[in-house]
């Protein structure tokens, strides 16, 4: 189930400098043989026949094809927001609050970070439609990501909820293509927002709608739901820029956070927040980001806290979160933009010494996030397309390497005859993908730290996953201590290393390794029975490791795992 075939294996150790072909299903059906190399998935309790448990940088080269087949050629290549996958109607969909006020920025930003990352190239008309459907989202009357109504319309739909993205694109955008006109427009951005948003009042109301006739739209929790979710970015924007207005305007924000939500004991209330649970998990992973950034040891301990107590609330113990936390809502159907939030703040945590969030993060990669990648597209049927809409447009193909609203345990969750991959969802899950992948390894202290055990190939280690081989085994390539995490499972009495070492916390330390020498630690992928819970909703699992070795199902069907 977890591991990858020979000749793909072989194709992602040649991943770096690989081009991300624009040719709609050309890159896609390349990378594993074609959709037609699977067996169909088609009836109930069927299992998905390519579920991914161990490869984040095949994860992320996929979802980087998927976010260069997103343009729709009936609306001047701006990306689509919706997806539909069903009988007869599946497609892809503008969406009048998200298409070109949010996509761009969730797939420049998960985009340009794969390229530094893995060494992607992305097609240079990619980056262009991405970055030409932004610029229009901000050429409205003010400085804000705006959208139309419908196709064809004028952008008049402002979203204070679409901020983020707005930043996303134009702090991918400074960082990575030194562009003027994305620096010239977060800069205005930031201005517009000091001139016409205030912790106590809110949004100018009066001069957006009346004076402007623009539409201002709010959901409920409108802080969290809105504003809020952009101290990210703004960070983002500060460490790549160091302009000090973008570090000001979060730490304003931050503090209305701290003062009125994110409380000393961690708690989450739905009626403050809101139901739309992204807008929590990214608010909280923007507060540890920004704690990260600023050496904010008390704000990185009121984030753990929410991590900790509110945080188990909306999530289960294998990282997956509800998509909407109101009480009649889907109980299974999640989002693994959450998900990616949630793994993103643990990586943070442990970067701070709380190491034992490295469970955390690899358990969420493994038992949920990797799998939650649609890989197997077979059951996707090409819908009736007369009109020649390029929506209805080589579905199977575009949608593969999408994430979406998974169960914890497939695709469909229970219940639901529609099932969806909305395109935002594939850049926030690629993007958290990078942050993974950046985490495997670092050098730090004057030391090699293994803190993620996921095959890795560097200048200074290369790492061989215990999940993917006869054992964990690493690589020194350059002289200098070596720190490699155990995981909370692993039987340390039972430990068998191939040279001598000394515990040091969560760490196996080496203190003089050998060069270009196999150095082995050996120990057993425990089975561990686990009970997901969220609300009154409890799933049972069995755990091998941190991966998923089988989960109760319920006879759905497209399920990622072996029946409990």
């Amino acid at each position: 189930m977890g591991n990858l075939n020979s000749s793909r294996r072989r194709f992602l150790n040649h991943v770096k400098g690989l081009t991300i072909i624009t040719v709609a299903g050309s890159y896609l059906d390349t990378l594993a043989g074609g959709a037609g190399s699977y067996s169909a998935v088609n009836s109930p309790g069927a299992r998905l026949s390519d579920v991914n448990t161990t490869d984040i940088a095949g994860a992320i080269a996929l979802g980087c094809g998927t976010m260069s087949h997103v343009f729709n050629a009936d609306d001047d290549d701006i990306p689509f927001f919706g997806s539909s996958i069903e009988e007869q109607s599946s497609g892809l969909w503008f969406n009048d609050s998200h298409s070109e006020a949010h996509i761009p920025g969730r797939h420049l930003n998960a985009l340009l970070n794969a390229e530094e990352v893995l060494g992607l190239k992305i097609g240079k008309d990619v980056i262009e439609k991405h970055s030409a459907a932004a610029f229009y989202a901000y050429s409205g009357k003010i400085p804000m990501p705006l959208n139309r109504k419908k196709i064809g319309g004028e952008p008049v739909n402002f979203l204070p909820h679409n901020i983020r993205e707005g930043f996303h694109a134009l702090y991918a955008l400074v960082k990575f293509r030194n562009s003027k006109k994305a620096r010239a427009l977060a800069e205005q951005s930031i201005e517009f927002i000091f001139d016409n948003w205030s912790p106590e009042k809110g949004w100018n109301r009066q001069y957006i709608e009346t004076e402007l006739g623009l539409s201002l739209i709010e959901w409920r929790g409108p802080f969290i739901t809105g504003i809020a979710r952009t101290i990210g970015p703004l960070v983002k924007y500060y460490q790549a820029t160091g302009y000090g207005r973008a570090l000001e305007l979060a730490l304003l924000l931050k503090q209305k956070a701290l003062d009125e939500f994110f409380l000393p004991d961690g708690g989450f209330d739905v009626n403050l927040f809101g139901t739309h649970t992204h807008s929590t998990t990214c608010v909280m992973s923007s507060l540890a980001q920004l704690a990260d950034a600023t050496g904010d040891v008390h704000l990185l301990n009121r984030v753990k806290a929410f991590f900790d107590n509110g945080l188990t609330e909306i999530s289960n113990a294998i990282g997956w979160s509800v998509e909407n936390c109101h009480p009649d809502a889907d109980p299974d159907r999640g989002e693994i933009n959450n998900t990616g939030d949630i793994l993103e703040t643990a990586l943070i945590l442990a970067k701070w010494g709380y190491t034992e969030y490295y469970n955390y993060a690899e358990r969420t990669l493994r038992a949920h996030l990797l799998p939650a990648q649609l890989r197997d597209i077979t059951f996707i049927k090409e819908p009736l397309n007369p009109k020649k809409e390029d929506g209805k447009s080589a579905i199977a193909a575009r949608h593969r390497g999408a994430f979406g609203f998974p169960a914890p345990y497939g695709h469909r969750p229970l219940g639901n005859k529609v099932i969806s991959f909305n395109m935002d969802i594939v850049g926030g899950g690629v993007a958290s993908l990078c942050e993974a992948y950046r985490c495997i390894y670092a050098f730090k202290h004057s030391a090699h730290y293994v803190n993620l055990l996921f095959d890795y190939d560097g200048e200074s280690v290369r790492i061989e996953s215990p999940y993917t081989h006869d054992g964990l085994s690493v690589y020194v390539k350059k002289q200098a201590p070596i720190f490699i995490r155990i995981p909370a499972f692993a039987d340390r009495s039972k430990l068998t290393v191939s040279e001598s070492y000394v515990f040091d916390g969560d760490y196996l330390l080496i203190t003089n390794p050998p060069l270009n020498k196999k150095i082995s630690v050996r120990f057993d992928l425990k089975e561990t029975n686990i009970t997901l819970k969220y609300g009154n909703r409890r799933i049972k699992a069995i755990l091998r490791g941190d991966s998923i070795k089988s989960m109760e199902n319920f006879n759905a069907d497209l399920t990622f795992f072996e029946p409990v």
